[in-house]
């Protein structure tokens, strides 16, 4: 794996840290949208966006929404904004699945809690990156995340592969993955790599953190496999093409 350097570790209590690097050309290759595509590009942690108790709360709907359902292999995924929910080896929408019982598993405080959360990330990115938050449109897939040790049965749960965001979904511009679990508590393994050519760069999760960065080649970027326990995560991605917008989750 060569030299690994670690940005943030899980004992950190990060206000900001961000480190700019030169843009990728991927940007090119998409129509652009003036005060919004990235012309600065790079990657920030902070912790102090989201309190860890939020994130607690957070968790547990992600908890009781992956209840309903699960995959047969190593990560599931919950998409309260499309319905998508990991069963056995397949997805089904959750909203049609379970009807009108999505009310005693959700609550109006628990979507309330999701928008603001959201919107608050949204704040930081475009106030890191000198663009304007109403310019940015939240999009899909935007997903809570569950992993564990169990080995891979489709190539939904080979999460460990190395990717480009903008690459693999063309409307990505930021992306940002909200932590709900600690790193060598809840789980081990799992860290989050950024790959540059000289050098791994890791972000150890905790609960409440956000990492956040532009979506192209230059955040070329893995997953650890998780080796024991369960790490919750949350992508949180948006676009700068209205087109791609989509909304918050409603329940009901």
């Amino acid at each position: 794996d060569g030299v690994t350097e670690v940005l943030a570790h899980r004992s950190d209590n990060l206000r900001d840290k961000f480190i700019e690097i030169p843009c990728s050309e991927d940007y090119d290759s998409h129509k652009r949208f003036e005060g919004c595509t990235p012309r600065k590009c790079g990657r920030g942690v902070t912790d102090a966006v989201v309190s860890r108790e939020e994130a607690e709360r957070i968790r547990r709907i992600a908890e009781r929404g992956l209840s309903l359902g699960g995959s047969d292999g190593g990560a599931s995924i919950l998409d309260l904004h499309s319905g998508a929910l990991s069963l056995g080896k397949h997805f089904v929408n959750l909203y049609r699945y379970f009807g009108d019982k999505i009310q005693d598993v959700f609550t109006e405080e628990d979507f309330a809690l999701y928008r603001d959360v959201r919107q608050r990330i949204q704040q930081r990115i475009a106030q890191v990156f000198g663009i304007s938050s109403s310019a940015m449109y939240l999009t899909k897939p935007t997903f809570f995340s569950r992993m564990n040790s169990t080995g891979a049965k489709t190539t939904h749960d080979e999460y460990w592969h190395p990717h480009v965001d903008k690459v693999t979904y063309g409307s990505f511009d930021y992306t940002s993955l909200l932590y709900l679990s600690d790193y060598a508590e809840d789980f081990g393994g799992g860290r989050f790599v950024f790959m540059d050519a000289d050098s791994n760069k890791t972000v150890e999760p905790r609960a409440g953190r956000v990492s956040f960065f532009t979506s192209g080649s230059e955040n070329l970027h893995r997953v650890e496999k998780v080796q024991w326990g369960t790490r919750f995560a949350i992508t949180i991605s948006f676009t700068c093409d209205p087109q791609h917008g989509i909304g918050d989750p409603l329940l009901g």
